[in-house]
């Protein structure tokens, strides 16, 4: 059986897949020689991240596939649907990068209430020569402990959110058209726990009573965030997307942000990705990632061991 890793895949996901015997390759194939090479190389398998579509025209091309694998949760870029009636199974990895993302999260928001992102803009060009004036437009920062987080989206990364925020000691609300009730448990050393049950809001609630706001919700039509949500928000109030693109309306963002309604905003994804709205990268309130929420180390390791795990399998 032979593997095709197009996205790459960790060192002990490969591991896993040659001790049962398969064959992994982790060359980058272009999208336009996509299919040529899977007929070519006689490819059984080929795993994929963001950055390969996996679509109806390379599903009917490359008869010898059996499974596709996306390394992430989100399957925007398979057509799942026609895959399957076609008889190939689809796999993807939803709690591997979940720790990763809320810690993302968390990174934004703190680079917000503190100014972390302005700073190391402003610090390399003027720390020399203005350092007390930067000292004094920093120093109102803010502290998350007893704020209310704002929770779109109590799947799992949802819920990783959760556990942080409880840990530092803020207050939880969530908002999920699915799930009504849910506890989450905190576990600390020595086996000891404490669980937390947490019902959900619908947004419209929930955009009035939180201090900040994050996302963490499927791709949508329509944005789930607009100018009408950001009006009802608390005044100073920051939001956070690690989920993606357009999931909010970025020109309203953008007109709360330059208004000062908003203090802030965290974007790890956007709704032109690869080519962010330069408007967005150049506002000095804006904490900005190029899509990392699952890119750590310890994520990628998870990934590719579940993605190992699951082929070997379904293909058993």
């Amino acid at each position: 059986m032979k593997v095709l890793a197009n996205d790459g895949i960790s060192q002990n996901g490969i591991n896993k897949f040659e001790k049962e015997g398969f064959e992994v390759i982790v060359t980058k194939v272009a999208q336009g020689q996509l299919i040529s090479y899977l007929n070519e190389h006689q490819i059984d398998v080929i795993l994929v991240g963001s950055g390969t579509q996996i679509g109806k025209e390379l599903i009917d091309a490359c008869p010898n596939i059996k499974i596709i694998g996306r390394n992430g949760v989100s399957l925007d870029n398979i057509d799942v649907k026609y895959a399957e009636n076609k008889g190939l199974k689809v796999i993807n990895t939803p709690e591997a990068s979940s720790n990763a993302v809320a810690e993302l999260v968390f990174a934004h928001l703190f680079s917000g209430i503190r100014f972390l992102h302005d700073a190391n803009r402003n610090m390399p060009l003027e720390g020399d020569s203005r350092f007390r004036d930067l000292k004094k437009s920093y120093a109102p920062g803010r502290e998350l402990r007893d704020k209310t987080l704002g929770i779109i989206g109590f799947g799992r990364i949802g819920r990783e959110v959760a556990k942080i925020a409880l840990g530092l000691g803020m207050k939880v609300i969530a908002s999920d058209i699915k799930v009504r009730e849910t506890k989450i448990t905190l576990e600390f050393y020595n086996h000891q726990s404490i669980t937390i049950p947490i019902r959900t809001e619908p947004i419209h609630q929930l955009v009035k009573h939180s201090d900040f706001i994050t996302l963490h919700v499927p791709a949508q039509k329509t944005p789930i965030i607009g100018k009408q949500e950001i009006n009802a928000m608390k005044d100073g109030a920051g939001i956070i997307n690690a989920s993606r693109g357009g999931v909010i309306d970025e020109e309203a963002l953008l007109e709360a942000l330059e208004s000062g309604k908003l203090a802030f905003a965290g974007l790890d994804t956007f709704q032109n990705e690869p080519s962010p709205a330069i408007k967005l990268l150049m506002n000095e309130k804006v904490s900005l990632s190029p899509h990392t929420g699952g890119s750590t180390i310890e994520a990628q390791d998870r990934i590719g061991v579940e993605l190992a795990e699951k082929v070997i399998a379904a293909l058993k």
